[in-house]
């Protein structure tokens, strides 16, 4: 992506990664049998994986070319707010279609549904421009580093030479944090239903306290983040991030589930526009495809390795503890982000 304009990179890198929900709209009519829709599933989420990555890279690196750093904390807690929103009318809409449409036809409908809404939002993508404030100021900053990426070869995919000074050992604070935020998500389907013994409804409403609560805070993120700093508001909401599984891992009841939804929604919304807004802070605006590369494969890499670790820390401890020790996971955490974020 270096030296391409982002917006179309992250436009086109959209578009085929949301055609994807469009051909699972088609799939039972493509294939009839199911080794052929499995096959089909298979190389469809092959294809939105690629572009995906790259709409990743793109979207993020796109995101602090088009806006302003003053701001991108009023714009990250705005996208909160709908996409709390949204996510909640999603869920019940697709609930309600899933229970009373016949199968297949319930998954093609939410299926087209979800096609519909991506294509809308791969459109306005496209429409985004760059203000002639940032446009000037990223020229200054292109002069000024041509040199040094001169002497980079450009066959290179991944700069490695990136993670050897203080950008390396910032990732490896966010590695640490992806890993252990996703450590115990694979395990709170099985706590909600073997340890709390949770109705459908009662996870339901839960979810509605968690987003509800995520939408209020969004309103605040950019009071917050001009009051207290992008870096000292990451550290303040890492450090309560690990309240919701403490809460979990000793709950006996729907109660103290509760709680944690409300508490986690509001944290959450606070540290997911930190971590953003830091990221971006970090990233020096002449040469952030190359440092989104980085930060994206940490994610995954993060996201890959606690999603594995955590089931199998509960084969060897069992449930609760392993949630317990996902508590302190994200508390260990937040050391890292203290170091060297």
């Amino acid at each position: 992506m270096e030296g391409k304009p982002l917006i179309r990179v992250s436009y086109r890198s959209a578009i085929w990664q949301r055609l994807g929900y469009v051909f699972m709209v088609a799939l039972p009519w493509a294939f009839t049998s199911p080794e052929g829709q499995i096959w089909g599933l298979i190389w469809t989420t092959l294809v939105m994986s690629v572009a995906g990555t790259v709409l990743a890279i793109g979207f993020n690196a796109m995101f602090a070319e088009v806006l302003p750093p003053e701001w991108r904390a009023h714009a990250v807690g705005r996208r909160n707010i709908l996409l709390a929103v949204s996510i909640t009318v999603a869920t019940i809409l697709s609930g309600q279609i899933l229970d009373r449409v016949e199968f297949p036809g319930n998954y093609q409908i939410v299926f087209l549904i979800g096609a519909i809404g991506a294509m809308l939002s791969s459109y306005h993508i496209g429409r985004l421009h760059k203000s002639e404030i940032i446009t000037q100021i990223d020229h200054l900053v292109e002069v000024e580093t041509r040199k040094v990426k001169a002497r980079i070869k450009r066959a290179s995919l991944l700069r490695l030479d990136l993670i050897k000074g203080p950008f390396g050992l910032f990732m490896l604070a966010y590695l640490a944090f992806y890993a252990f935020q996703y450590f115990p998500v694979p395990l709170f389907p099985l706590a909600y239903v073997e340890q709390l013994h949770l109705s459908d409804g009662m996870i339901g409403l839960g979810n509605a306290f968690f987003y509800g609560t995520m939408m209020l805070a969004s309103f605040r993120l950019s009071a917050l983040s001009t009051r207290y700093g992008h870096r000292n508001l990451l550290i303040l909401s890492s450090l309560l991030f690990p309240v919701f599984p403490l809460l979990l891992g000793i709950a006996k009841g729907p109660e103290l589930y509760y709680l944690a939804c409300l508490i986690g929604g509001g944290v959450f919304a606070i540290l997911s526009g930190a971590l953003i807004n830091r990221l971006m802070e970090r990233v020096p605006a002449g040469d952030r495809p190359a440092h989104m590369t980085i930060h994206n494969l940490a994610l995954n890499i993060g996201i890959l390795a606690g999603s594995l670790l955590g089931p199998i820390s509960a084969d060897l401890i069992g449930l609760q503890a392993s949630i317990l020790l996902s508590a302190g996971l994200r508390l260990l955490a937040t050391g890292f982000l203290w170091l060297w974020g």
